[in-house]
């Protein structure tokens, strides 16, 4: 806000560079300053979907990652980024649209980045490749704005006739299964004992 002060008056002067305020009235006038150019903002949104995604090792995923920014100049020359989350911590997997593992080509972007679409895929998967997956982009002006990510789970392929279990689910089919034994023999056994009775009368008469 800017202020100037004007001074009206018959006696009112300017005398040796001083102001005369003799009989002097002041006015206070308030300006505005011209508003400063602001850059447009670049308001993004990243989705991923869906929140839980599982495999079986061996297989070929491909995880969700789309971006919508109406106000940005243009969807491909924003900066994507993967990331790993685990019980071991975090990992990069790709940065600035490319993917920084050593040695690693089986994880790479798919999706038309044009179009939104910051996609990751992941070949021949492993138990190894199991944890939270987050997609995040990187605006111009530095801010990163990050999905809510998509847990990937892992199932172990034993190779016995296809069947591909986890070990976990498998000792709890063979506990269920011994445990429903048990309770039958309990259940049958006063059955089991008239019948041996009923058998014995029987044979003395």
């Amino acid at each position: 806000t800017l202020s100037f002060f004007l001074f009206s008056g018959t006696d009112a002067g300017i005398c040796g560079g001083s102001v005369s305020k003799e009989n002097a009235s002041v006015t206070h006038i308030t300006a505005e300053p011209p508003s400063a150019t602001r850059p447009e903002l670049c308001l993004l949104s990243v989705t991923q979907t869906p929140a839980k995604e599982k495999a079986k090792e061996g297989e070929t995923v491909v995880l969700n990652c789309r971006f919508d920014g109406p106000q940005c100049p243009s969807l491909s020359e924003l900066m994507v980024k993967w990331y790993k989350e685990d019980e071991k911590g975090q990992m990069d997997l790709l940065e600035n649209n490319e993917t920084i593992l050593p040695n690693n080509s089986r994880v790479f972007i798919s999706g038309d980045l044009s179009q939104g679409d910051a996609s990751l895929v992941i070949l021949n998967v492993t138990t190894s490749d199991h944890g939270i997956y987050f997609c995040a982009i990187m605006l111009p002006n530095g801010k990163i704005v990050t999905g809510d990510g998509t847990k990937l789970r892992i199932r172990r392929a034993l190779g016995l006739f296809g069947i591909e279990e986890s070990i976990g689910t498998i000792i709890g089919v063979v506990a269920a299964g011994i445990g429903g034994l048990v309770v039958l023999i309990i259940v049958l056994t006063p059955q089991l004992r008239k019948c041996v009775l009923c058998m014995q009368q029987g044979s003395h008469q």
